[in-house]
């Protein structure tokens, strides 16, 4: 059970990285619902660069179980929450990953604070977190403030997950904190799906 204190904390770890473009009230919830992104074809990323390897496209990804991080280097619920349980889920699913059956990527989609969280920055940040899964940095069209691949995601921020099941589908969309045995337990269904 988390105490007062804790709850503070997360509330503002995860309150921090909301979207400019969608609207949020001190007090932002600790948990968030299931987005209404679920069902939905996955749209393509359009990726500026890939940083560690190539992560592909979803069209090219097409049968097999995608983990998508959509992070800023900033950011503290990227930093406590998502980064490290992406790291979990990379040894504890290694043989799905090394078979190609489960694709982890993150994407650094910069909403804010553009001038401070450039590629270069972002290259650091990736070497001190010893971050070795590919990491793609979201594109930003002329004039647009949001980034394309989080548009066309429709994420409310960061740190948002997504969870592509083996069809191209959206089956998971969380922005802010969940419980990692949802998802693990999702992972566990859609992996055992062997669906080309």
């Amino acid at each position: 059970m988390m105490n007062s204190e804790q709850s503070s904390r997360r509330r503002l770890l995860f309150g921090l990285c909301a979207s400019a473009a969608v609207p949020m009230t001190i007090g932002f919830p600790l948990t968030t619902a299931f987005s209404n992104e679920t069902g939905r074809p996955a749209p393509q990323w359009d990726i500026l660069e890939w940083l560690n390897a190539d992560g592909g496209n979803v069209g090219r990804l097409r049968g097999k179980v995608i983990v998508i991080d959509f992070f800023q280097l900033w950011c503290p619920g990227c930093n406590e929450f998502s980064g490290p349980l992406m790291q979990s889920w990379q040894e504890k699913y290694s043989s799905a990953v090394a078979s190609g059956d489960l694709v982890l990527v993150k994407i650094h989609t910069v909403f804010e604070g553009h001038n401070y969280q450039t590629v270069r920055k972002l290259k650091s940040y990736i070497k001190e977190k010893k971050i070795t899964i590919p990491v793609g940095v979201d594109r930003h069209a002329e004039g647009e403030r949001i980034p394309t691949t989080m548009r066309r995601y429709r994420t409310r921020g960061t740190p948002e997950m997504v969870i592509i099941d083996r069809d191209g589908l959206i089956r998971f969309q969380r922005f802010g904190y969940f419980e990692p045995q949802l998802a693990e337990t999702l992972i566990g269904q859609l992996l055992g799906d062997k669906r080309a």
